[in-house]
């Protein structure tokens, strides 16, 4: 049986299956789990909520600094920034709010303000979110749209080569990550969705 990939629509294979079903797209090579086996929203939900997410742990402050530090680096406190996906914690809203940058927090789920989708940022943030995208080629749009013309688009996840064990991954056992990212699914995305630059270090990921 095959799948349409839902960043690039491509017609897709079986790639591994185990309690849920994930398809490899030869196009933009991301990894997808089987659209009739995406989590329902109260299950989804219920999800983020076991997080343990405290903004004041020094852990998880370090965990999320790829992008905060670089954001106090390429910005100043004035620009505009969004915490896209923020959960519950907000961490990276308050870490930066805390040195005075001007930088709201939308989430779906904890954060529902629908007027933050329609403005336009000088850089998005977005931590851990991306391999949640139930429809990845609907949300990079949205991303992409928010962005002012010399805007930064700061993304972490974790990102699959095939020196990985697929089987044993830590990272595709959260049933709430349907949509996970390659490299070349990121040089896809570059491509299609007019980014003029792509810089990737380690878990970060910086669209320009």
């Amino acid at each position: 049986m095959k799948k349409i990939c839902p960043l690039c629509e491509t017609e897709s294979k079986l790639f591994y299956e185990d309690t849920q079903r994930y398809y490899k797209c030869q196009n933009c090579h991301g990894i997808f789990v089987s659209d009739e086996q995406l989590p329902d929203t109260k299950s989804e939900k219920e999800r983020y909520e076991l997080h343990d997410d405290d903004s004041e742990d020094e852990g998880y402050r370090k965990f999320v600094s790829p992008i905060t530090s670089n954001i106090i680096k390429d910005f100043k406190a004035e620009a505009k920034g969004l915490d896209f996906g923020a959960g519950t914690s907000q961490i990276i809203t308050k870490v930066l709010q805390e040195v005075g940058y001007d930088i709201a927090s939308y989430d779906p789920y904890f954060h529902n303000y629908p007027q933050l989708l329609e403005k336009k940022y000088d850089y998005i943030a977005s931590c851990e979110v991306i391999e949640h995208f139930y429809h990845p080629k609907k949300e990079f749009t949205l991303l992409k749209n928010m962005l002012k013309e010399a805007g930064k688009l700061y993304l972490m996840t974790d990102i699959y080569d095939e020196k990985i064990d697929f089987a044993s991954w830590y990272y595709k056992n959260d049933p709430t990550h349907v949509f996970l990212y390659t490299e070349k699914t990121f040089e896809y995305i570059k491509k299609a969705y007019n980014f003029k630059k792509l810089q990737i270090e380690k878990r970060l990921v910086v669209f320009l």
